[in-house]
């Protein structure tokens, strides 16, 4: 599994709950700018509309040696596939004050298929937030310390 692009961002901003894998309707040369690195999920977002999700807010640059008469749009709406059961299951979670879907991460799994992992995950308060960003530093200094004792 070669992951792309990862939404750092959400991690810091939501309380995950549940994860699932979806596939992405890409468009021309989107894979190859996504192989490229290209992509940037932050601020991105999955809605559930007439029964079919799709990726909002997600941005995929065109690479340079793309035709110049047709290049998608850069941040257009991408369905995503889903079996219709997740998708059920998704919209009536998300219908639940203070709940979102959102993208954490897009990589490529074995058979090399673009695949997007999504997320049910709950907004966090600002002292939620300041707890986390403590957990991190206090994670990191002891990861120097340990790294330290373990060269004498």
């Amino acid at each position: 599994m070669k992951v792309v692009a990862t939404n750092k961002k959400a991690l810091y901003d939501f309380f995950i709950l549940e994860k699932y894998e979806a596939g992405i309707a890409l468009e021309g040369s989107e894979v190859k700018s996504i192989r490229a690195g290209r992509v940037n999920l932050k601020d991105s977002f999955v809605k559930i509309v007439k029964g079919e999700a799709f990726l909002f807010q997600a941005h995929i640059s065109a690479l340079e040696t793309t035709n110049r008469h047709y290049k998608p749009d850069e941040k257009r709406p991408r369905k995503l596939l889903l079996h219709k059961k997740e998708i059920d299951k998704l919209f009536g979670k998300s219908q639940v004050g203070g709940m979102s879907i959102v993208a954490l991460k897009l990589y490529f799994n074995k058979r090399n298929k673009a695949k997007l992992e999504i997320a049910l995950a709950k907004g966090k308060n600002l002292h939620d937030k300041r707890e986390t960003l403590k957990e991190k530093i206090q994670n990191r200094e002891i990861a120097q310390t340990l790294k330290e004792f373990q060269r004498r």
